[in-house]
């Protein structure tokens, strides 16, 4: 059975940073309230449902939505946006013009095909207003399409169940692992074998990391879906934790609660997963 890290309004968060003096200068990295490390990868940021959502894994240069821009979210180089509602999205324009002033290259942020044309549109306005640049790579993918962001990294699409048009992605260790017919021999003759032209090795891609996004717990039951089932981490919404709130309702407003979670747990092969977008009604007070 997974392992659940849950992580409340400010779970894993990152406190203000003093301001900086240079705007050459990178934004230093903020001292953090609460960091977490799972299956070997460190992860910050930020989730309240409603508000905000920045999940970021710093190992890999990437962040996950961007609701309002944590600035340690601007030093990464890849951003992925899950869906449109303004506490996943809202940060966006701030997140290219900051690193912009540090002078980053610009950005790769990834965006359901159905937002690129708005995503656009939303850059020309604050391009107008900012009469700035705002240089950034927009990348729309369409659900089960797939981008390599290195050699050994590649992100895949998949699909999400929330009130307007959402998905969430898997990222993918690829390694090269010399053939079956292959192991053991000298390493002359592989040498001599790959210089000859012969494919020596597969290619294996491993799912490390998936985020859903907003989604009700629809995403579980697809059989497209098994990636993100079976990816070492799974980072997905639990809006709503207890009776308070029914499980129809928040199937109502495209969310998923966690007593679903807990009772489709039998489908979820991940060693270990990060609930996100608890609800402002939640508060990490304790009695």
């Amino acid at each position: 059975m997974a392992k659940v890290s849950e992580s409340a309004a400010e779970a894993a968060s990152t406190a203000a940073a003093p301001p900086l003096t240079s705007a050459s200068a990178p934004p230093s990295r903020p001292k953090a309230k609460h960091r977490l490390e799972i299956e070997g990868y460190p992860v910050e940021g930020l989730s309240i449902g409603g508000q905000e959502t920045c999940v970021i894994f710093p190992t890999l240069s990437l962040a996950f939505d961007i609701g309002r821009c944590p600035q340690r979210a601007i030093s990464q180089e890849f951003l992925f946006i899950s869906h449109g509602h303004l506490d996943h999205i809202g940060g966006l324009p701030m997140y290219v013009a900051t690193r912009g002033l540090f002078r980053l290259r610009p950005a790769t942020i990834f965006v359901p095909a159905c937002l690129r044309d708005l995503v656009e549109r939303l850059f020309e306005v604050h391009r107008a207003i900012d009469q700035s640049e705002l240089k950034h790579n927009l990348v729309p993918l369409e659900v089960g399409e797939e981008y390599e962001l290195r050699r050994d990294i590649k992100v895949r699409a998949f699909r999400t169940y929330h009130a307007i048009p959402s998905q969430g992605y898997v990222i993918y260790s690829v390694k090269q692992k010399l053939k079956q017919e292959f192991i053991g021999l000298p390493g002359s003759e592989i040498k001599r074998l790959k210089l000859s032209g012969v494919e020596i090795t597969n290619t294996v891609s491993t799912p490390e990391i998936a985020f859903t996004g907003d989604t009700t717990s629809d995403f579980i039951l697809d059989p497209d879906n098994a990636d993100a089932l079976g990816a070492k981490i799974l980072v997905v919404e639990s809006t709503f934790l207890d009776d308070s709130i029914s499980v129809e309702h928040a199937r109502e407003y495209g969310h998923t609660h966690l007593f679903e979670i807990a009772s489709q747990s039998d489908k979820l092969g991940n060693k270990a997963i990060l609930l996100i977008h608890f609800s402002a009604r939640y508060t990490t007070e304790v009695g």
